[in-house]
């Protein structure tokens, strides 16, 4: 972060007197902190970097006592203000479905493909610094430690299999290869502490590389380790079921979203959402060649060398360009968007998964925000059309100015309010009413582009029916049973322009993260709601860029509390 951006934060901090309210979120960052030391490296506070959370029942048992502590000490002071009744309000209700999670014993199954401990364990280390020599010695102490984290999570898998709360055979078997690629010679670890040098490219001591390689040696065993128990305990122990039934579902939808919806009612409409993204895709194939199919349309834009990057390090650079002139723009226009955001890493993540994601900014901006992009093994070849509304979903008026415009606003949210508040509903559900923005704002005047938007809107529509079909066990569309995976596949495949990896990794990650998938689109169905109904009340007087900043300033929060606050 550079001076003059240090000082503008500085200078943005000056304003609201810290409550008693503020106090307890503040504290409860801090005991966050120490008892997950990960998220002090999610956020950028000071905190032991080189240690993991303990993963084992005990680990778990210490956080619900801290949550319960942390609900009677906010039932018991009153706000000071409008802030501070969002920050008790969601606070409460957080903690509240924590607690509801736990007595369900979902942290006794939690394993699926995308964003469990057996991926978390890994993923932190693309956060933390890479560049000095204290920086790797850190390093090489977390790679040490993952083991100890690794039998505490272990054991309370095991606790699961003894109480016969366990995941599905399907996330088991796909973590378990996983498992094993980071478990091999020549799987990540290794590769990321051989290349390891410091921040101007020299390199290491010779005695920090042996600990480094110690670590690496030390966290693919722990992977091994991993690998085998899936393997021989809860492989076998493991349910048939893909589905986890109406009521967990419920809870997780609730958790995803920061509010109730009428699930069944939330099918329906996504059957009728996906069926008006195939029409509008249908309209703008048109454009593209009269006359023309979703299909052929396609066929047209993949064959447009112009729309075609090659390689990973053009994939960046595009992404980067595209990043830079969006924020340059709309800064200009229709955000007021502080300087500290304006910058937006792009990245190629050093994974092989195939996911998109974003990461906020340190609390001090010394890390900036960042897009990643897990690029699948083998796959070299990309196409704008389809990512260019990607990068807006990701960066700017997406995920980045969102969670950075929240960090930023240190006048008024507390810690707990700028870093860790929030939902997938809320965060993912902007992120799509973004993309429909761009193209309000003429951003997506390209036909290929906005099909590509469409193509993404589509998928997300999809999914809201894949995932509640499958996990309520509703009738198929086609009137032959109940949704299981051959159909779930079928169904993704038809309505999705990926290639077969891509679509197995999504179905896969539906079939084990239930309620998550559908937040997004189900998240801009609220935030469009919300939007309307304000215009609604306050009529001529009704300024888009006045709501926006509104409710971004507001950082993040469930979505019952977002609408809750927007009407008081």
């Amino acid at each position: 972060m550079t001076a003059d951006n240090s000082a503008d934060v500085r200078a943005h901090e000056a304003d609201r007197t810290p409550t008693a309210i503020d106090a307890i979120a503040e504290e409860w960052v801090t005991t966050l902190a120490d008892l997950e030391p990960d998220i002090a490296i999610w956020i950028g506070i000071p905190g032991r970097y080189e240690e993991y959370g303990d993963q084992s029942p005990a680990g778990h048992q210490r956080l619900v006592d801290e949550r319960k502590k942390v609900l009677d000490r906010l039932s018991r002071v009153e706000p000071a203000d409008d802030v501070d009744w969002v920050t008790k309000t969601d606070m409460s209700n957080e903690l509240q479905l924590d607690l509801e999670a736990h007595e369900a014993g979902l942290w006794k199954r939690d394993l699926n493909v995308i964003a469990s401990p057996a991926q978390r364990f890994r993923d932190v280390l693309d956060l933390m610094a890479h560049d000095t020599v204290d920086d790797w010695t850190t390093i090489a102490g977390k790679l040490s430690n993952l083991p100890g984290a690794m039998d505490g999570y272990i054991e309370t898998l095991r606790q699961g299999i003894a109480d016969g709360t366990v995941p599905a055979r399907r996330q088991v078997m796909e973590v378990l290869e996983q498992a094993k690629k980071h478990g091999s010679k020549s799987g990540f670890f290794f590769a990321f502490t051989d290349g390891a040098t410091l921040g101007d490219g020299t390199q290491l001591p010779d005695s920090l590389k042996a600990d480094l390689r110690k670590g690496a040696e030390a966290s693919a065993a722990a992977y091994g380790k991993l690998a085998d128990f899936f393997a021989n305990e809860l492989g076998p122990a493991a349910s048939e079921s893909d589905a986890i039934g109406r009521e967990l579902y419920a809870l997780q939808s609730r958790r995803f979203l920061g509010a109730k919806i009428d699930l069944d009612e939330t099918y329906e409409w996504g059957i009728e959402e996906l069926a008006r993204m195939v029409e509008e895709q249908t309209r703008i194939a048109g454009e593209i060649k009269p006359g023309a199919s979703v299909e052929e349309a396609i066929a047209v834009l993949d064959a447009d060398a112009s729309r075609k990057l090659h390689g990973t390090d053009a994939l960046q650079k595009w992404m980067q360009n595209l990043s830079d002139t969006a924020i340059a723009e709309l800064s200009k226009s229709h955000f007021d968007i502080p300087d500290p955001v304006k910058k937006l890493e792009c990245m190629i993540a050093p994974t092989q998964e195939g996911g998109i994601y974003y990461t906020s900014p340190s609390d001090d901006f010394s890390r900036a925000g960042r897009m990643w992009w897990s690029v699948p093994e083998g796959v070299t070849e990309f196409d704008t059309w389809r990512e260019t509304t990607t990068v807006y979903h990701e960066g700017v008026p997406g995920h980045h100015l969102q969670l950075g415009q929240a960090v930023y606003n240190r006048a008024t949210l507390n810690t707990w309010r700028r870093q860790l508040a929030g939902t997938s509903g809320h965060a993912e559900g902007w992120a799509l009413y973004a993309e429909r923005l761009m193209e309000d704002l003429g951003y997506l005047d390209d036909p290929g582009d906005r099909l590509g938007m469409l193509d993404g809107q589509r998928m997300r529509a999809a999914r809201v029916v894949l995932d509640l079909g499958v996990h309520l066990g509703k009738k198929r569309l086609d009137g032959n049973g109940v949704w299981d995976y051959d159909y779930a596949f079928t169904f993704m495949k038809s309505n999705v322009n990926m290639n077969e990896p891509f679509v197995r990794f999504e179905v896969n990650r539906y079939f084990g993260w239930p309620g998550q998938a559908p937040a997004y689109k189900v998240g801009q169905r609220i935030w469009e709601q919300l939007r309307d109904e304000v215009k609604a009340r306050e009529g001529a007087s009704f300024n888009i860029k006045e709501f926006h900043r509104t409710a971004l300033d507001m950082g993040g929060v469930g979505l019952d509390t977002l609408k809750a606050a927007f009407r008081k």
